[in-house]
Formats: structure tokens, sequence, C-alpha cells
């Protein structure tokens, strides 16, 4: 059989989160949103939704709607310099539970079209088109990615973004060329003209250090990478990671569309607003204690795994960071079991400082059909955070 030109498209949702949140406050749309920390809307009027400016604590920004973005804010910056920039944005709390509602309503719909794809989180896949495009066009694939976008408003109400390219990296580079509701098509002999102009930090794969590397060595668009000689990459950045670094600047990348992929851990964690003292706050460490181990085997149950290690992750307002795993006998999904255990592991750590962030995992995961050939795990004597 002739070879098929690869036709990959990367579909990522535009301000997935607030976008939902939108769906919520249709009366929000067009202004500055950002979504992050722990406060409630309340009321319907627009002076009754809590402002930016009013915000004190220490969380993050999850996302923003493109208004705020225009002011400077974007997710990962912390609420109070956001709030310095954009003290009239809107904050709302983030709402994680109809955020994977709506990504399993668009990731159902994308794939009673296009069945070979990969998930790669709550708001973003791959997607091997080649099948349904199998001479490679631009139009064709420009009427299959319309026909996606229509189907995933139909489904969601919300809009996505579609880079369509040869292989996965350019495809996720091209998604976010012309967002939002935006569809770019590149074939291999647009690098030059679409790529390379492009800032190297833009490469999926070129974190905040190496960009900054890449720049104080004279290396700021794509073009200058794929310029560089390959030996001097390597010389500055490993052998391994320079040749990479040349590959992606010219655009070659041949990994596959991974279909199905077992995850290896499920995991839960909280930031909390202040600090919390083991034995000050015992109550409310105990409630958000119990609520991750909750919310964590509903994921379990939901994606259909049981798992035998169960992890402990705490971070002290020292920022130093903790871990701690338990193996039990038997796997399990459920939350009374995991939160014993990983009570458990908490005892093996000194408790003498407060505690800034409280996580827990579930690990060694296998499917939960095999769960009643195992007997349940037998509750401990007694329980931290009780």
């Amino acid at each position: 059989m002739p070879h098929l030109p690869r036709s990959i498209a990367h579909l990522d949702m535009d301000a997935f989160y607030a976008s939902v949140e939108l769906l919520r406050y249709p009366q929000l749309r067009g202004l500055p949103v950002v979504v992050g920390g722990r406060r409630a809307a309340t009321g319907e009027r627009l002076e009754d939704f809590p402002r930016l400016r009013s915000y004190v604590g220490r969380g993050v920004i999850t996302t923003a709607t493109y208004e705020a973005r225009a002011l400077g804010v974007h997710s990962g910056m912390g609420l109070m310099k956001a709030a310095q920039l954009a003290p009239d944005a809107i904050l709302l709390p983030a709402d994680f539970d109809a955020y994977r509602h709506h990504s399993r309503l668009f990731k159902a719909a994308v794939c009673a079209m296009a069945p070979e794809m990969e998930d790669r989180g709550i708001d973003e896949i791959y997607l091997d088109l080649t099948a349904l495009n199998p001479d490679g066009s631009r139009d064709g694939a420009r009427a299959i990615a319309l026909r996606l976008q229509q189907a995933v408003r139909e489904a969601t109400g919300l809009s996505c973004s579609l880079g369509v390219a040869p292989n996965k990296l350019l495809a996720k580079l091209c998604s976010d060329l012309e967002k939002p509701a935006g569809i770019t098509v590149v074939a291999a002999e647009d690098i030059p003209v679409r790529i390379w102009p492009l800032p190297a930090r833009r490469i999926n794969g070129i974190g905040p250090k190496a960009a900054a590397r890449l720049e104080a060595l004279g290396i700021v668009s794509i073009a200058d990478l794929a310029a560089a000689d390959p030996a001097w990459l390597q010389d500055h950045f490993g052998e391994r990671y320079g040749v990479w670094l040349h590959r992606a600047a010219h655009g070659d990348d041949t990994r596959p569309v991974v279909t199905r992929s077992e995850p290896k851990s499920l995991s839960r964690e909280t930031t909390f607003e202040r600090d919390l003292h083991p034995r000050a706050d015992k109550a409310e460490l105990s409630g958000h204690f119990t609520r991750l181990c909750e919310q964590l085997a509903a994921d379990l149950a939901r994606k259909g795994y049981v798992g035998k290690t169960i992890g402990l992750k705490l971070r002290f307002d020292n920022f130093h960071t903790v871990t701690r795993d338990q193996t039990l006998p038997a796997p399990t999904g459920e939350a009374a079991a995991i939160r014993r255990a990983a009570g458990e592991c908490a005892r093996r750590v000194q408790l003498d400082r407060r505690i800034r962030l409280l996580g827990v995992r579930v690990a060694g995961l296998s499917r939960r059909d095999a769960l009643s050939e195992h007997p349940s795990p037998q509750p401990a004597q007694a329980e931290l955070f009780a």
C-alpha cells in the first residue's frame, strides 16, 4: 500500500475553564474574568460578583478570559499580583466537576467523528486524521477541522482551536496561532514562513529555563534555532536535548498518536488559603483531608481503576515538601481506605510546622474489575487529622 501523508490535529479548547463558567454566567461575556481561589460568586447582577481587587490570599489564576489576558494576567499568576494589573476583573471560584463534565462531552463528540484520539488532558487532544484526509490536502484538513469545531460547539456550547500539520509537534504549535476559534493548517513547505519567525519558546518542550539559556546564547526565534549548528547545540544542552532541539526547529517529529495508555497514578492536592497548624487547625485539616480522598476515590471510580500504593504529599510553610507512600496488601478505590493509608503515611512525618499544601495519590493502578478477587484492606487503629 502507498504511504499516506500524515495529517495530525491538535485540538485545544479556548480558555476552557473560563468558557465553562461563562455558560453558567452569560452576563459576564465580554468582560475580564479570572478563575481561581475559593471565593463564591453570589447573585446574578454584575455588582454581586467579587472583583479581583478585594482578593486577599495566595491563590493563583487557573485560567482567564481573553479580555482578562489582554490586561496582562495569565494562568499560574498569583491572584494578588493579578489584582494589581486588573483590579476590576471578576473573580470566580474553580468548579472542576463542571470542567470534567464538559471535557467528557467534547471528547465524545470528537471521537464520534475522528476515533484516532490521544487524550492529553482535560482541555486538549491529538487526532490522527490521516484516514479521513488520505491525500493530505489543505482543503480536506480545513473541512474536517470545521466539522470538528461544529461538533464541539453543538455538544458543549464552547469553542476550540485546531492546528493541523504533518506531526504532533507542529500541530500543537499551530493550534495556538489563531485563537480563539481558529484553524491553522500547515504543511512541511510552510515551515520557513509560518513556523521559523515564531519565538523558540513556543515549541512544546522548550521550557522557561531552556528558553532563557537559548536567548542568552543569541537564539530567540525558531529560525535562529534551525540555523544553529547541531554540534554547538549539543555542546551547550547535552547530546540528547541538543539533537532534539535541532530536529524540533526543523519540524521533525515522528511520534504516533497514542489512542490508549494506562495511567501510572492519580492524585489530588490543594493549597490552603492560609497555612494550617496540625493541632490548632486539626478540624479544618481533617475536612480538607477527607474531601481530597473522596475526590480521588471518585476519580478512580470514574476511570475504572483501583490502586495498591497510597501516597501523601505535604508542603510546609517554609516550602519544604515531603512525600510518604504505603503499599496495601490489596488494591482499593475506596475513600475510607485511601484516607486510612494516607493517615498512616502522615504519622511518619514530623508535624511541627504549619502546612501549606496537602496532597493524596494512588499508584500501582489496575483495572477496577479485578478488585473483587481481593479482600478489602483492614482499617488502621488510628488516623491522623481524624
